[in-house]
């Protein structure tokens, strides 16, 4: 019994060393937990401090894309991350990372040539990046002068072109104009692809000046299609006085005046000033035009901006103005037209041989037959033109004209044009024309003791004379133009009267 109790107590006091030591074990595990959380905490920051993490770019760096607005550029980028690796110019992706991703050899390089875009978003943005990377075939240009009688189908041959290629540009017609019409010194461009064995024509093109180039293309989409190429010429503005010695045109020429510019100083003031009857010595102009320059070099006048003709101590005035269809015409300070509904002289720098007369005799008949005309004496060819706009009623020989021209123009006037050498192109009975469109030539056709134009002036069937007759106006510039014309030209009336004032220092 007392050994069992011995060894009782020797069990008592085993427990209660353990029993007095259960704090300390608690405490010893607190110890360490915080230990390992601290060790934790520490590697952890080494470990992010050494990496080095991989910088894409794609969510801070916006990609200016074609046709997408800026404001949805970093969107995009953002869903592109989230679907594929996208390798872009000056963000390369590592090695590592691709392979992390599970992308092969394929998908890299897809990703690297154009990059995954929402097709509901940004489809045409896709479309324009791979074309972009398209090249486009390298062609060949060609430069055929055009000789007297060519045509489609004997120039295309010289290229490579076949019968089909002159088919297929044909059928678009009216639209090809200038290549049914062309002139012997034309050049024609011809560019050709022949990169898949075939022969194609891509562009054709007829160089119509320095300016302006006609131009046929092939498409895709529409097959040929056609347009004007213009280039931008550069305007320098001159001005010229002159004085009339003898005639408009040697006075013209003395002054540096091109015959162009001449002809265009006699069609402003024609209404008002016969050019063949009223000079006189002493009369005089002012003249402020353009010149057009290409590249730096003068490729022709331009038109006349302002002119002021004296004559007989008389001064008339003309500034250009264009309306907002583009087309220039010109008027007086006031706004009044210049252009009357009829012009006094069919032919520009030409003599009168006779005039109207009802009592005169006829210089082949030797009879006295009236003489209901006027006659302008000129070199046989020289231009006839229209004195306003009106309809062909006749063309044809009639007995003693000759060869002659009717025009009617409204109905209450007619003019006649007889002893002519030939007709102008494409007139024919109904053909309307307008006012200054050359109608035909000068001869002596019919009962003609020379080369001139017999020229008459019927008002409701009566004969007039057309050196006196009352011309009636043309209509007035439009009200609507009006504020802007008087703006635009009180500079331009300003350099006329500073003309003006040098000329006349001059003559004194």
């Amino acid at each position: 019994m007392k050994r069992n109790r011995l060894i009782a107590s020797s069990k008592r006091t085993n427990l209660f060393s353990e029993g007095s030591g259960r704090p300390l074990s608690k405490y010893r595990h607190l110890l360490l937990l915080s230990l390992l959380t601290l060790g934790g905490f520490f590697i952890t920051s080494i470990v992010l401090a050494t990496s080095e993490p991989v910088d894409s770019g794609i969510e801070s760096q916006v990609i200016a894309l074609p046709g997408l607005h800026s404001e949805h550029q970093q969107d995009t980028i953002t869903r592109q991350s989230e679907t594929k690796v996208i390798n872009l110019p000056g963000n390369e992706v590592q090695e590592n990372d691709l392979k992390n991703t599970s992308v092969n050899e394929s998908t890299k390089e897809a990703a690297s040539k154009s990059l995954l875009i929402d097709s509901e978003s940004t489809g045409p943005v896709r479309e324009e990046l791979t074309s972009a990377n398209k090249q486009a075939p390298a062609l060949e240009w060609d430069t055929i002068t055009v000789k007297s009688g060519d045509n489609l189908s004997l120039i295309f041959p010289r290229v490579g072109l076949t019968a089909r290629d002159v088919y297929q540009v044909a059928k678009l017609d009216k639209k090809i104009k200038p290549l049914l019409n062309l002139k012997p010194g034309q050049q024609l461009r011809f560019a050709i692809d022949d990169s898949n064995g075939n022969v194609s024509l891509q562009k054709l093109q007829l160089i119509i000046s320095p300016v302006e180039t006609f131009q046929l293309s092939l498409t895709e989409e529409d097959g040929y299609i056609v347009e004007t190429l213009k280039r931008d010429v550069e305007l320098r503005q001159q001005s010229v006085t002159g004085s009339i010695d003898s005639s408009l045109f040697q006075a013209g020429t003395s002054a540096g005046l091109s015959d162009n510019l001449i002809m265009e100083l006699a069609y402003i003031f024609g209404w008002d000033i016969d050019f063949a009857l009223d000079l006189r010595k002493g009369d005089h102009f002012n003249l402020l035009y353009n010149e057009e320059f290409l590249d730096g070099n003068k490729i022709k006048d331009g038109d006349i901006i302002a002119a002021e003709f004296t004559n007989r101590g008389k001064t008339f005035r003309a500034v250009r103005f264009v309306d907002d269809d583009g087309v220039g015409r010109y008027y007086t300070p006031e706004g009044d037209s210049m252009r009357k509904a009829f012009n006094r002289t069919p032919v520009h720098f030409s003599r009168i041989s006779s005039r109207y007369n009802p009592n005169r005799k006829h210089p082949v008949l030797k009879t006295n037959r009236p003489h209901r005309g006027v006659d302008y004496a000129a070199r046989t060819g020289t231009p006839i033109m229209a004195t306003g706009d009106g309809k062909v009623s006749f063309v044809g020989t009639k007995g003693g004209y000759g060869r002659t021209i009717v025009l009617s123009h409204g109905g209450k006037y007619t003019t006649l044009y007889a002893h002519m050498s030939r007709f102008k192109k494409g007139i024919k009975s109904g053909k309307r024309v307008s006012q200054g469109d050359v109608i035909g030539y000068i001869g002596s056709s019919g009962l003609a003791t020379g080369p001139h134009l017999h020229y008459e002036f019927r008002v409701n069937g009566v004969h007039h004379n057309p050196l006196t007759v009352s011309l009636p106006k043309a209509e007035p510039l439009p009200e609507k133009y009006r504020t802007r014309f008087f703006a635009s030209t009180q500079p331009i009336l300003a350099q006329l009267d500073s003309l003006q004032r040098s000329s006349v220092a001059l003559n004194e």
